[in-house]
């Protein structure tokens, strides 16, 4: 199979295999990380309750998107999870383990749908593309400041 190329758009997004592979990574961390969770032996109601805490990071955009972007990749990226997991793992404690695997499912399940680690300029620009039916502005740049519900 040949992949076609895809074509830089020089706003800082991926596209065409890429993008795929990566969207796959994300169905792939969110499976595994859910199996996983489930070896905790923790309720199952749980996943639904803390699944979508890491959308808190979100906050930050209140104040403006810089602060927003760092906010939201901070709580994001696989970092912060991977230091809950370690923690609980090193302390026995199953109940940390368990939510940092959920934290990690939350970020698998949101780059499985297309939402990556967020641009200073706008909530919509994302390294996996522009969210929704937001576009590119004219001149490559959002200038708002604020999240808004049109984006």
């Amino acid at each position: 199979m040949v992949e076609s190329h895809a074509h830089a758009s020089g706003d800082g997004t991926v596209h065409g295999g890429p993008l795929r592979w990566l969207r796959l990574d994300g169905l792939v961390v969110l499976a595994l990380a859910i199996g996983l969770f489930f070896t905790q032996d923790k309720p199952w109601w749980l996943i639904p309750v803390i699944l979508f805490l890491p959308d808190l990071f979100m906050v930050g955009y209140l104040g403006n998107t810089r602060i927003g972007a760092f906010a939201y990749n901070l709580g994001h990226t696989y970092v912060l999870p991977a230091v809950v997991v370690s923690v609980g793992l090193w302390q026995h404690q199953g109940l940390v383990v368990a939510i940092g695997l959920l934290w990690f499912a939350h970020i698998g399940m949101d780059r499985f749908a297309g939402y990556g680690l967020k641009y200073q300029d706008s909530f919509a620009h994302t390294h996996l593309g522009w969210i929704g039916q937001h576009q590119r502005p004219a001149g490559g740049r959002d200038t708002s400041h604020r999240l808004t519900t049109a984006e």
